[in-house]
């Protein structure tokens, strides 16, 4: 009876992890929220960055479907909306904001923003 025991256990432990791991933040008022803790946004600033990401996700979706999944096709295509992207949460920014939004996109390893919209980043386009 033990050992069963242990043993759903452990393949309970095995998909707890493995769905963790998996699951990515992809939906935009958590990516803004995520953020607003990152660099103390306010609720109306919040508000903004989640219509932003919102806006992106929309586009990134159409370039998705108009490359059929081809990486890079679509990494091409990606390149300007990132940017855009960038600039327009930069421009509701304070500038301490957007000194710590610059470094946050360039450097951070943070999943709270990762899902498609900071890790490997360049800012320096969009300044």
């Amino acid at each position: 009876m033990k050992r069963i025991l242990l043993i759903c256990s452990l393949v309970i432990g095995i998909a707890v992890a493995g769905h963790a791991q998996t699951t990515s933040t992809s939906d935009p008022v958590q990516k803004a929220k995520g953020l607003q803790k990152q660099l103390k946004l306010t609720d109306a600033q919040t508000a903004k960055v989640s219509t932003i990401y919102q806006e992106s996700a929309d586009k990134f979706a159409k370039i998705k479907t108009k490359d059929n999944g081809n990486t890079d096709k679509m990494l091409a295509d990606v390149g300007p909306l990132r940017t855009s992207t960038i600039k327009k949460i930069k421009a509701i920014l304070t500038p301490d904001q957007a000194t710590k939004y610059d470094k946050l996109v360039t450097d951070s390893k943070n999943s709270t923003l990762n899902g498609g919209w900071s890790d490997g980043w360049s800012s320096a386009a969009a300044k």
